[in-house]
């Protein structure tokens, strides 16, 4: 189904079953999965691949660069971006073309799930079934089922398969909600920033 505003460029590729909402537009050379849902203005470049049963919320943008595995939720307002060193012109003042930059992917691994207005910047990996709190600005790798938040986003727990926050009990991650366990690396500490007492961050 794709909806008589939406645009879905001569090129692209949409699997059986998805749905495409009110003025999104698919860009040429992209590959949408099977039983997608595409929300109200979503945005999807040219060469990005959006896996099977993935859920893209209002006003998501893809940026060429971004794979997505299977079964994976984007909330609303999201960014992918693709570029470290964006300019819109060159040393001289003339407008940069596609060929002064550089992208860098960004994967997003099977089962994840993405927060309302988070921004995912180049080059990183958001591992199996990790959950990435709203507004969360994510510049680093995160790890099989982590769950992380804050500007810059940091690893803070770990996620179930069913979206709810383990805790630590003994040497097991365990789910309070459907009682799975995972064998799963401790969190790493905070390091200690200068400035008021007891003023805490990640690097």
């Amino acid at each position: 189904m794709i909806h008589p505003t939406a645009e879905v460029e001569e090129g692209a590729q949409v699997g059986e079953g998805t749905r495409i909402w009110h003025h999104a537009h698919v860009r040429s050379g992209a590959t949408i999965g099977a039983n997608c849902i595409l929300g109200y203005g979503v945005y999807i470049d040219a060469g990005v691949h959006i896996g099977d049963n993935c859920k893209l919320q209002n006003r998501v943008s893809v940026y060429h660069g971004v794979t997505v595995e299977d079964g994976v939720f984007v909330g609303p307002h999201v960014a992918f971006t693709n570029d470290k060193h964006p300019r819109a012109v060159r040393a001289d003042g003339s407008l940069s073309t596609d060929d002064d930059w550089t992208v860098s992917p960004i994967l997003v691994r099977s089962g994840a799930s993405i927060g309302a207005g988070a921004v995912i910047l180049p080059g990183v990996t958001l591992g199996l079934w990790c959950l990435v709190g709203a507004g969360a600005v994510v510049s680093r790798d995160v790890p099989d089922h982590g769950l992380v938040t804050g500007n810059p986003a940091r690893l803070t727990g770990y996620a179930c398969k069913c979206g709810h926050t383990l805790h630590l009990e003994g040497a097991v991650w365990q789910c309070d909600n459907c009682h799975q366990t995972y064998e799963l690396p401790p969190i790493p500490p905070l390091r200690k920033r200068g400035g008021g007492q007891g003023e805490r961050t990640s690097r």
